[in-house]
Order: structure tokens, then C-alpha cells, then sequence
């Protein structure tokens, strides 16, 4: 629910402050996970899904009523919701299994092709044209995607095809839950409702699953607890929390530009913190889908008479 002061502090650019927000966000992003990995070995990775996104729910819609936002009109949003949770937790799903079985940077790269996936659903669903320049972009990012996999090696000498081939399907969930926003009338719902409905349909969706990915303690942890508790309180309710507050306060194509950030930083602490290896190819693979994303975001010059 924006507020007067929402309006009246307006940003028309991106200044120093959001430029600060934005690093520590992106940083955040990237960091998650490495959280996701050490969770992993407290907790199956499903169960993660259900407890992550409960503990956020229940801290979101706390939020919520401190602020006044309202979340149970009838909107006409419910089956868009529902529908979106559903994705949003299939989503996280295959992240959190594909960690078991792939490293942190290659996770977090393949995943964050979630923009090309957009790209193609918005040309075929949403009626927005695919202009030459985005096509360009979209090519350099699958040129990213297949160096990612000539380069099959993980930090334990197997290969991780199968966990890259679960992150790869995760980005195109995320995609299909953007471009289900997008399309239904959660487009003019609260970002802080559509984000409660993901989060309480994908913790109930994923209950039932919870057997498939073995007993839901593993090796339980004061390190694999703190990691949950991270991506549930901080990445999950206050990043986001944060991201919204921006959202309204600066242009979004401003700050979008930062995407590239995310997968950069998990490149960087999966190696530092988890020791993964970093080869040539994942760095070529990054410049190649920051490029991508890159031209994909570049504004069109207006033609001039």
C-alpha cells in the first residue's frame, strides 16, 4: 500500500544510496546460496523449502499488519496466486536439490537465465516483440549456458550434469512465475501479497514431497540451523522487504541493471566459503550472461528526425 511519503520521497534516478542497497542486496543474493548448500547438510533439501518459506511467511504477514497492508480484499487474485506459489515452489525445489548435486556458481548462473526465459514467454504470451537487440542478448547468454556445460567438473571431481540440468529448470520456473504475474491480476496486487501467496502455497505444496528427498534431519547443526534461520528471516523477509521499499522509491529499469551482481557474488562465495573451483569456463560464462543481460536492459535510442 503506498503511502504519501512513498510519493513524496520519488527518486527520478538511481543515486548513491540506492547504489549502496543494491550491492548489499546483490551480495545478499549471492550468498544465499552458499546458505542453501550448508543447510543442505542439516536438512533435506525439500524440507528446507517448507521451513524457509514458512518462517518468512509468518514474519511477512507480520509486516503487513504493522503497515497496514491489506491482503484479504477480494481481488480476483486467488487462482493467479495459487498458480504462482505453486511454480515458485517448484522453483526452489529443484534449486535446493540441484545444490546437492552441482557447486554454488553454477547453480546460481544457470538459475539467473530466468530474464531469457522471460524474454521468449513475454515475445509468445505477453504480445511484447522480440526486437533484434534482445535476441542478441538472448544468444549471448545461451552461449554462457554452453560453456557452463562443456565445463561438467565439480569441487569433488564428478560430474554435475544432473544438478546443472535441475538450476537450468529452476530459471525457467521462475520464469513461468514472473510471466504468470505478469499475465493475471496479481500485476496490480501489493508486491508483499504476491510475495505471501508464493510463500504459503509453496510451503503447503511442499509438505507432501518432503519424504521423496530422504529423512527431513540430517546432520543437524548450529551451522546448518543459522543458515535457515539466514535465508528465512534475512534473505527472504528483509532483503525483500528492502527490494520492495526500493522499488518504490527509484526506477526499476535503474534498479535492475544490478541483476548481474547476484550470480557474480555467488561465484565469489561459493569459492571463498565453500572452496568450489573456479575455472576459465565459469568465468567466460559469466561474462556472457552479464553481457546478455546487459543488452537485453539497454534502452533503445529514440529515433531522431
Amino acid at each position: 500500500m503506498s503511502t504519501a511519503s512513498d510519493s513524496f520521497d520519488r527518486r527520478d534516478a538511481i543515486d548513491a544510496a540506492a547504489v549502496a542497497f543494491m550491492l548489499v542486496l546483490t551480495f545478499s543474493w549471492g550468498l544465499n546460496g552458499v546458505a542453501a548448500k550448508l543447510t543442505n547438510a542439516g536438512y533435506n533439501p525439500i524440507f528446507l523449502n517448507v521451513a524457509r518459506s514458512a518462517i518468512a511467511c509468518v514474519l511477512v504477514f507480520l509486516w503487513c499488519r504493522f503497515r497496514g497492508i491489506r491482503l484479504f480484499e477480494r481481488d480476483g487474485t486467488l487462482f493467479g496466486g495459487i498458480l504462482a506459489g505453486l511454480l515458485f515452489g517448484i522453483e526452489f525445489s529443484l534449486v535446493f536439490v540441484a545444490l546437492e548435486y552441482t557447486t554454488v556458481a553454477r547453480n546460481s548462473l544457470l538459475v539467473n537465465t530466468m530474464p531469457f526465459w522471460v524474454l521468449i514467454g513475454a515475445h509468445f504470451w505477453l504480445g511484447e516483440r522480440m526486437t533484434l537487440q534482445k535476441l542478441l542478448g538472448l544468444v549471448l547468454a545461451f552461449c554462457g549456458v554452453i560453456v557452463i556445460f562443456s565445463d561438467r567438473l565439480g569441487s569433488n571431481g564428478q560430474s554435475t550434469l544432473f544438478g546443472d540440468l535441475l538450476s537450468l529448470a529452476a530459471g525457467l520456473f521462475w520464469a513461468l512465475t514472473t510471466l504468470t504475474i505478469k499475465r493475471s491480476k496479481l500485476q496490480s496486487a501489493s508486491a508483499e501479497k504476491v510475495l505471501l501467496y508464493q510463500l504459503v502455497v509453496s510451503a503447503i505444496m511442499a509438505i507432501p514431497l518432503v519424504p521423496l528427498a530422504g529423512p527431513a534431519l540430517r546432520d543437524v547443526t548450529p551451522l546448518a540451523t543459522g543458515a535457515l534461520l539466514f535465508q528465512a528471516v534475512y534473505i527472504v523477509t528483509i532483503t525483500y522487504i528492502v527490494w520492495f521499499w526500493l522499488m518504490r522509491r527509484y526506477p526499476a529499469a535503474g534498479l535492475s541493471s544490478f541483476a548481474f551482481l547476484s550470480p557474480a557474488f555467488s561465484v565469489i562465495c561459493g569459492w571463498l566459503i565453500l572452496g568450489e573451483p573456479l575455472t576459465w569456463k565459469i568465468f567466460v560464462a559469466l561474462g556472457l550472461i552479464a553481457l546478455g543481460l546487459s543488452v537485453v536492459n539497454r534502452p533503445r535510442r529514440p529515433k531522431t528526425a
